[in-house]
């Protein structure tokens, strides 16, 4: 996780341009040429300026790296751990919907949990507390991607 964090950190610096803010103006050689401050914030235009370099790297990966379906992935997991369906009476109905449908709270904390399972166990990356999760192998093409595009254009 921490090389991947790495790479996207490497190509938010280079798709984002040194920027005074008290000129406003773009500072391309690390210092402003109009007052010579060298505390400068980063830019990516048509976006927004910030001080801190995440904001790049949380913008290029929302704008560029599909969301994880976590319902999908979440039923997908419990359809392998239950039978694919349960009997109730004379009723027989889909595990995941009997679920979702007879308990929608116990679902819901059983999917939060799960959801925390595998943020800790790095299967999932969140760059927004939680809000929206991304799969690391989708943030590795968009960097795949991403780097083979620079190097390409020199």
């Amino acid at each position: 996780m921490e090389e991947l964090m790495k790479r996207l950190e490497a190509i938010a610096w280079k798709k984002s341009k040194p920027f005074c803010y008290g000129c406003y103006k773009t500072a391309p050689s690390g210092v402003c040429r109009s007052c010579g401050s060298d505390d400068l914030m980063r830019i990516v235009d048509g976006v927004g300026v910030d001080w801190n370099i995440e904001w790049v790297r949380n913008h290029l990966v929302e704008m560029n790296v599909k969301a994880a379906d976590i319902d999908a992935a979440f039923e997908d997991s419990v359809s392998q751990c239950y039978p694919e369906e349960v009997k109730i009476g004379w009723i027989t109905y889909d595990t995941v919907s009997a679920l979702k449908e007879l308990d929608p709270i116990s679902w819901d904390l059983a999917k939060s949990e799960y959801i925390d399972q595998e943020v800790s166990e790095e299967n999932l990356i969140t760059f927004d507390g939680g809000s929206t999760h991304y799969w690391p192998h989708d943030i590795e093409n968009y960097l795949d991607e991403a780097e083979g595009e620079l190097e390409a254009a020199g």
